[in-house]
């Protein structure tokens, strides 16, 4: 709650999101104002914290959300690099690791590379 009224956080409920949270505030408000009560105590809180949310822009509860998504998926991109170098198990075990003295070219040509000197034309 404390972000909500920081004019120096940023704003992450735009549109249409903004739009409901808005109408479904006043809606709550309406609701919790008619019926009294608990229940009613309960409808204006929500009713409040959805208004406060459409009108500021801003929701501390999305913001949580979305941050570990973020890191989720930061997580996931970094596991997949750790271990996008790693030879398969068939290079390991390829006879051309079986001395040390061998040497390997950098690339292995695969038959589609143009080699210098050679053109190709469309027909």
């Amino acid at each position: 709650m404390t972000r909500l009224f920081d004019k120096t956080a940023p704003q992450n409920v735009h549109g249409w999101e903004r739009t409901a949270s808005v109408a479904g505030g006043l809606m709550l408000l309406g609701k919790g104002l008619r019926r009294g009560g608990v229940s009613g105590l309960l409808q204006l809180a929500m009713g409040g914290m959805a208004l406060a949310r459409g009108i500021s822009g801003r929701c501390e509860a999305k913001r949580m959300l979305t941050e570990q998504e973020h890191l989720r998926q930061r997580r996931d991109v970094a596991d997949k690099q750790r271990y996008s170098h790693m030879p398969l198990d068939s290079e390991v075990h390829s006879p051309d690791f079986a001395e040390p003295e061998v040497t390997l070219p950098d690339t292995t040509p695969m038959g589609h590379e143009t080699h210098p000197g050679e053109r190709h034309s469309i027909s």
